[in-house]
């Protein structure tokens, strides 16, 4: 199996090339790895990061440039278009998410399921703030309640799918919606999203935190219309 991760990133200057030596120290045992990173019009010194880091010249790690910010949905539909796996594993460039959980999110893929998302909320993690547990809870809910599954959290960065899966679905997002759009779609197509537990380390916005309040009102939005219209390719 063939794995491919992607890695959107803005201005990540102090992390990018912590968190793709990371990827690139966990071993999967059987399958080959590729590392995307979609630098999405960083104006700090994440460029500069990425050419002079060590593994710059690895064969497996390929970087493509947004020439202006765009937003995640962007930088990730980049690296969908160029990403060659046979499953798709989406990364955020901070520090937040732990790369050695790929054992575990990729397990149900293994065993046959074609969609699975990493959740914060399925044991106890220290140091998520009241915020953003109240905002994860109000967006997952309006999901389950729209679309009629059962998720815990919706919003999470670890998303993982079989290639196929975009085959019937068709990804406009070029923000934060990006994750509720996906989710809808997914949903929309009949696949079962499968959560695993995962472990976080919620960064606050002094460190570079970026969704903002008004994401969590776009991606209500995009919920919304996306059960609206009701098709998996608009």
């Amino acid at each position: 199996m063939k794995l491919s991760i992607i890695i959107p990133v803005y201005n990540e200057e102090q992390t990018i090339s912590e968190i793709v030596e990371r990827v690139r120290a966990v071993d999967l045992p059987g399958v080959e790895k590729e590392i995307i990173i979609a630098n999405d019009g960083s104006s700090d010194g994440t460029r500069h990061a990425i050419d002079s880091s060590h593994w710059a010249d690895d064969p497996w790690i390929r970087t493509y440039d947004n020439p202006i910010n765009v937003g995640k949905g962007a930088a990730v539909r980049i690296g969908l278009k160029y990403a060659t796996g046979d499953v798709i594993l989406i990364q955020d460039a901070d520090l937040e998410l732990d790369p050695n959980e790929y054992g575990a999110l990729l397990a149900p893929i293994l065993r046959g399921e074609r969609v699975v998302y990493g959740s914060r909320f399925l044991r106890p993690v220290a140091g998520i703030s009241r915020r953003t547990r109240l905002a994860n809870r109000l967006l997952t809910g309006l999901t389950n309640l729209l679309y009629f599954s059962a998720l815990t959290d919706m919003e999470t960065g670890y998303k993982v799918f079989r290639r196929e899966v975009l085959e019937r679905i068709r990804l406009r997002a070029v923000g934060f919606d990006f994750e509720p759009e996906l989710t809808a779609k997914l949903l929309l197509a009949g696949y079962r999203i499968v959560e695993v537990p995962i472990s976080y380390n919620p960064r606050r916005r002094d460190e570079g935190k970026k969704i903002r309040w008004i994401d969590g009102l776009d991606a209500a939005y995009i919920l919304i219309k996306c059960r609206l219209v009701g098709r998996t390719t608009s």
